[in-house]
């Protein structure tokens, strides 16, 4: 199906003041022979005091708040048609900087491969999405990027479309220094998949404590996703 979600991140407890980061993120896939193409899109739109802490701008900077879009990513995932029981997804993705404000991205292209793997054994969905980007362009002002993502994600489903998840999005920033390199959130939530008239909706609220961060990075982030669905 194609779906488009609406995520909204809500961070306490940075040094510089609470951020609110909401993620557009239209899933479209298509067939073509015996291969599902997979194109995901991740569009940031933010309201931060003084910009977003990112990989190659790690200590922005300015007063007030700053509110724009933010670098745009793209993945392509392969995924077989017909898939068994393990489905699974391997392709490129791309950061672009697309940012209207330089507090809000890193100025860099960045380009490096991705896989996403799933297993639904019921009442579960489990899985592990994984990213490596690596900067090949943009100003020699801004720092380099190599990031590392992991995102592990379960869901247990319950009776009438309730459901629990934990999707946390386990970060490594490799330009940086020792103890400012990691970010590992824990926690989770609940959610449920439900149709007003004839549109399907996917609505859930999590909350998540960073065990390992940054010295600036928040303590802590609320999430709410309203997740519109279109079956194919």
């Amino acid at each position: 199906m194609i779906s488009v979600p609406f995520d909204n991140t809500f961070d306490f407890g940075a040094t510089d003041g609470s951020a609110w980061v909401m993620n557009v993120q239209p899933v479209i896939p298509i067939t073509v022979g015996e291969w599902n193409l997979v194109s995901r899109i991740i569009a940031p739109i933010a309201d931060a005091p003084g910009g977003v802490v990112l990989p190659g701008n790690p200590d922005p900077i300015g007063s007030g708040r700053v509110f724009g879009l933010g670098d745009i990513n793209y993945s392509l995932f392969f995924s077989p048609a017909n898939a068994g029981p393990i489905i699974w997804g391997v392709g490129p993705s791309a950061n672009f900087p697309t940012a209207t404000d330089s507090r809000l991205g890193t100025g860099k292209l960045s380009v490096g491969p991705t896989a996403v793997v799933l297993m639904q054994p019921k009442p579960w969905s489990i899985g592990v999405l994984v990213r490596q980007i690596w900067s090949v362009a943009g100003p020699e002002s801004r720092d380099e990027i190599s990031q590392f993502m992991i995102q592990p994600f379960a869901n247990y489903n319950l009776d009438d479309g309730w459901y629990i998840y934990s999707d946390p999005a386990i970060t490594a920033n490799w330009q940086a220094g020792g103890g400012q390199r990691w970010t590992v959130p824990l926690g989770g939530g609940l959610g449920r998949i439900f149709t007003i008239g004839n549109q399907p909706l996917n609505v859930r609220v999590g909350a998540f404590y960073n065990v390992e961060k940054p010295s600036n990075a928040p303590d802590w982030y609320a999430k709410f996703t309203v997740q519109f669905l279109f079956p194919k």
